[in-house]
């Protein structure tokens, strides 16, 4: 999606596919994290890194570590964490 010039992706329940792989010139991913139905951490952290969004969003990832998402994601992209689910 496109919003005032920014470019958003949002993952949707997704596994790790060549095509969010190959997406380009993302401003803002918001990427899924939650076995059994999209993506681990480690797999979600390789696709980022991959595709570079240059901020990204970890969502939908209830008892997956964002800490570990973060550090494995490392300078490829800015990670902002979120409490999605209000604890």
């Amino acid at each position: 999606m496109t919003f005032g010039g920014k470019r958003v992706y949002v993952s949707g329940d997704t596994e790790d596919i060549p095509e969010m792989r190959a997406l380009e010139k993302i401003d803002v991913a918001f990427v899924c994290m939650n076995l059994p139905y999209t993506m681990t951490p480690e797999q979600a952290a390789d696709a980022v890194r991959e595709f570079k969004p240059k901020t990204v969003y970890p969502y939908h990832y209830r008892g997956s570590d964002t800490a570990k998402f973060k550090k494995l994601v490392g300078d490829a992209s800015e990670v902002r964490l979120r409490d999605w689910y209000g604890k």
